[in-house]
């Protein structure tokens, strides 16, 4: 009977996860040490952490950020900056920024909440002095400019107007003023094209003005290889997670990898020859083996398209995953004689196994998405 039912079963959970995503602090730590290292003590660091903070738990990767020193973080939109804010792993005043360029029905919020809101244009400068000043209040933005990189952000030509409407606004607060690289893994041509033209048009505004602009510009990749891009704050996303933005750069920093996935062996069975594994039947033993099953598929965030092209780490050896990944399992070949039982655990990717970087590469794209894509129901363990 539904009314004897205990009502607590939606706060249950199994007394193992399936699949876990390993988040280490320590190394997320480490990596904004080298960051702040390589930068040095002028340029403040805004922490990257969209995308719950690229799918690493966005609470407590802020949390460990704040007591690195870092008071400023960048997140996609007021969506993700409300939480944030109102979440409670931040113990300080801290300067969040939003990116993405706002709905007019969402101004109302930045105010609400004290997010520094992205302005790229007039029309949402004049609506954000209406509004800041019906509700008598002052509203911190930021003026992006789009300097190449095609996406968000004011023409260089129109900057400098902008940026005199915001300064005789009564109710708008100039936070600062940025541009995005588009390919800053290489810093000469385009990159050095780009950052030339942002100085460029700061400096005659300083000039102008007798005031001087919180600048900034350089992402992971400028971090590395554009010294000259640092200016008053940078910006790591990939670099705190312990990858780099390309696989060739100058420098390579001895980052280490944030995240581990781990899932457990659910199923073992001996095979004879001939026996075909999976969806589409690709794949077939060449001779009696053993097959392990693995409690993790392309819904949990191992792609399909890395179907019987990568291998899994299991008590210190690696296998090779045989046939079509599914949806909510993967199979690897153990081969005739292994050490491998039910509840094993299976590195997928991490410090231990294959790399996202390695993982991303085979799958023809790049480690931000491999970490962003790990879904929701894998346990996210802090160690």
């Amino acid at each position: 009977m539904a009314e004897n039912m205990p009502d607590s079963r939606a706060n249950y959970s199994p007394a193992e996860n399936m699949a876990e995503a390993l988040v280490s602090i320590d190394h997320l730590l480490w990596n904004t040490s080298l960051i702040r290292q390589r930068v040095g003590a002028t340029s403040r660091i805004m922490g990257i952490v969209k995308a719950n903070a690229y799918g690493h738990g966005v609470h407590r990767v802020s949390a460990a950020l704040e007591t690195a020193g870092i008071e400023d973080f960048g997140v996609a939109n007021i969506h993700e900056a409300i939480e944030l804010r109102t979440g409670g792993a931040l113990k300080k005043p801290a300067s969040i920024l939003a990116f993405s360029s706002p709905l007019n029905t969402q101004i109302e919020q930045f105010l609400q909440h004290s997010i520094d809101m992205t302005l790229c244009d007039s029309e949402t400068l004049h609506t954000a002095e209406k509004i800041a000043s019906a509700h008598g209040k002052t509203l911190n933005v930021q003026l992006k400019v789009d300097t190449g990189m095609g996406r968000l952000g004011t023409h260089p030509s129109m900057a400098i107007e902008l940026l005199r409407q915001i300064d005789q606004s009564e109710h708008l607060q100039l936070k600062g003023v940025y541009t995005h690289f588009a390919d800053s893994a290489s810093p000469e041509g385009f990159t050095a094209q780009q950052l030339a033209e942002f100085k460029k048009l700061t400096a005659e505004y300083e000039h102008a003005s007798s005031r001087t602009l919180c600048k900034h510009a350089a992402n992971s990749g400028a971090i590395l290889t554009a010294p000259d891009s640092w200016l008053d704050m940078v910006r790591p996303g990939i670099l705190l997670y312990g990858y780099h933005p390309a696989k060739q750069t100058p420098l390579r920093l001895d980052v280490k990898p944030v995240m581990q996935v781990e899932a457990k062996v659910i199923f073992i069975k001996k095979v004879a020859t001939g026996t075909t594994i999976s969806y589409n039947r690709t794949w077939s033993a060449p001779s009696a083996r053993h097959i392990a099953t693995i409690a993790a598929g392309y819904a949990d965030g191992y792609a399909r398209v890395l179907s019987g092209k990568t291998t899994v780490r299991i008590n210190g050896k690696h296998y090779p995953q045989v046939g079509i990944v599914t949806m909510d399992q993967i199979m690897v070949d153990l081969g005739t004689e292994h050490d491998v039982k039910k509840g094993d655990r299976a590195t997928l990717f991490g410090w231990d196994g294959p790399s996202a970087e390695e993982l991303a590469e085979i799958a023809g794209t790049i480690s931000y998405e491999t970490l962003c894509s790990v879904s929701s129901r894998v346990k996210r363990i802090f160690v």
